[in-house]
């Protein structure tokens, strides 16, 4: 059995993450802190859990991991503080609002060898998997250019009005719709295009707001990065989309794919079959990130996020929106 404790509340996955661990039998919640008590009792009560501070859940022994879903700018303390007491982490996305910070905390879990994982759960994606396992495999030949976009109507129908008001917050949230969704479409770009394209090496972006609904704050974007091969991917991300059927692209010279609506279609050069038409040989999705964390920990196998992937991202993000501004 896995006892855990949440380190912070706020985050707006924090309700489905209680459910996965209420629905678990190997996984218990002893603690739960937060930095506004009433959101911390409201969640322990929902876990049948202890309210507890910091040094509380991090000296106890039985604890042996961490939920940190706290307002992104709590990360590093909570982070730097759970990994030197040995406790196995979970953080919600993204890692970190700064180059630093994210190099700090890399640092600081790489010392202590906990594992660790992070909400980046569109890797379980059997399109995603496909599109990266046919880009390793040389099928598309050279790779020369990627786009993914992520958008809902979060802006539009108002879901940060109140309890999670803090994600269109600069200061709590490092950024606004396109650091919110854009995390996961720059994940999976960096996910599949560094083992074959090298590391990002330029990026710039552009920012918009479209209704002004939380100030100033960005509702949408779009961002350019090259690679080392010379491959660009095109991140594009907001929420102020309607109706999201966005398509996913990805070309290279001996190959294309395209996902829409759900639908795949390929085509290769060196693939039998593959002539650009819908394609349904996929491999198997996986569980959700928090998912394998617990199975993880319960010595399951289960491939997670690694810390430098996630540093990478933040550090990626800062930089597009260095550029932006």
């Amino acid at each position: 059995m896995q006892i855990t404790a949440f380190l912070g509340v706020a985050h707006i996955h924090t309700p489905g993450f209680i459910s996965t661990i209420n629905k678990r039998e190997d996984v218990s919640c002893k603690y739960v802190y937060d930095h506004e008590t009433e959101r911390a009792q409201k969640r322990a009560t929902e876990l049948n859990a202890q309210v507890a501070d910091i040094d509380t859940i991090l000296g106890d022994a039985e604890v042996t991991s961490v939920v940190i879903c706290s307002e992104t700018r709590h990360h590093l303390e909570l982070v730097t503080k759970a990994a030197r007491a040995g406790k196995h982490i979970f953080v919600e996305k993204p890692l970190a609002t700064n180059d630093e910070e994210a190099s700090q905390m890399e640092a600081e879990i790489q010392k202590a060898g906990v594992e660790f994982q992070t909400g980046f759960f569109m890797r379980g994606s059997a399109a995603n998997i496909f599109i990266k396992g046919e880009i390793e495999a040389g099928n598309l030949g050279t790779v020369t250019r990627m786009r993914y976009t992520n958008c809902h109507q979060g802006a539009l129908g108002g879901w940060f009005d109140s309890e999670w008001r803090w994600i269109a917050d600069k200061n709590e949230a490092g950024g606004g719709g396109f650091a919110d969704l854009g995390a996961h479409a720059l994940d999976i770009v960096l996910w599949c295009l560094v083992p074959t394209c090298g590391e990002a090496k330029k990026t710039c972006a552009t920012l918009g707001s479209a209704t002004h609904r939380y100030g100033d704050i960005d509702e949408w974007g779009a961002g350019l990065v090259t690679f080392a091969s010379g491959a660009v991917a095109i991140i594009e991300a907001g929420w102020v989309d309607p109706k999201y059927s966005a398509p996913i692209e990805v070309h290279g010279t001996r190959g294309q794919i395209l996902v829409h609506d759900g639908k795949v279609f390929y085509f290769s050069e060196l693939v039998e079959g593959a002539d650009g038409s819908e394609w349904t040989q996929l491999p198997a999705g996986t569980p959700h990130a928090f998912t394998l964390f617990w199975d993880k920990l319960e010595g399951k196998n289960a491939d997670l996020v690694s810390v430098e992937e996630a540093a990478r991202e933040s550090r990626v993000m800062a930089q597009l929106y260095a550029s932006a501004e």
